[in-house]
């Protein structure tokens, strides 16, 4: 087990051999092309931003992803799904979605806070380039119109989306931008939605392991995704 050292030459090492819990690189910086390079290859930045003074670069050995027609629809979202005081939008208020992310529930007062203003900026900018997507629900009320009530962001290349965070104002409003994201994915033929890490919610919409091997032959176009889906 290793965990290289980055220094200002854009690369990656070889993920195999990164440490159990998928930390592989440490350094580098945040731009463009980095990020880029990081999610062609798998890799994502993630540290506290409070502790850490240069990216943590994670790349698990199994991914837990969610396949668009995998998506799980409970009877409670489908009647969500039908309400009219609640509809959704793609890339209309990106910059309220990452901030949402950052701050909701107080996320950015707990001391292993990850979504800073370094993270926030980089993110912004690969919307800027076309590169990262938001999905927004608006809620309408009878105080204010139609306002923010939940959302997600992520990177978008090689037909992937690579989630990075989402918020709820109301209850369920992210599982409510998680359905319509896998639906026109799925819409488009795209690939998957990499939810990096599990946890019991994602689990709860249709997520799944996949051993990263896979995942990348999927990347690379080199396997259908039915083939994956049917192991």
């Amino acid at each position: 087990m290793a965990v290289y050292q980055l220094d200002d030459d854009l690369w990656f090492p070889d993920p195999h051999g990164g440490e159990p819990d998928g930390l592989v690189a440490i350094g580098g910086d945040l731009s463009v092309e980095r990020l880029c390079l990081a999610y062609y290859y798998g890799f994502f930045p993630w540290f506290s931003f409070k502790a850490k003074e240069e990216p943590w670069w994670y790349c698990p050995m199994q991914r837990f992803v969610i396949f668009p027609k995998e998506i799980h629809v409970s009877h409670s979202m489908r009647q969500m799904l039908r309400r009219k005081d609640f509809r959704v939008t793609f890339n209309k208020q990106f910059v309220g979605v990452i901030w949402n992310c950052s701050t909701a529930n107080n996320r950015d007062r707990e001391g292993g806070a990850w979504l800073g203003d370094d993270m926030m900026k980089a993110y912004t900018e690969l919307h800027h380039r076309g590169l990262a997507t938001s999905v927004e629900v608006w809620q309408d009320t009878e105080k204010d119109g139609w306002v923010l009530a939940g959302g997600l962001y992520g990177v978008t290349m090689r037909k992937a989306f690579f989630g990075e965070s989402m918020f709820s104002l109301v209850p369920s409003a992210s599982k409510l931008a998680l359905i319509h994201l896998a639906r026109a994915m799925e819409e488009m033929g795209w690939l998957f939605i990499d939810c990096q890490f599990e946890t019991p919610h994602l689990r709860s919409m249709g997520g799944r392991h996949i051993p990263y091997d896979d995942y990348m032959d999927l990347l690379n176009g080199k396997e259908k995704p039915e083939a994956v889906e049917n192991r």
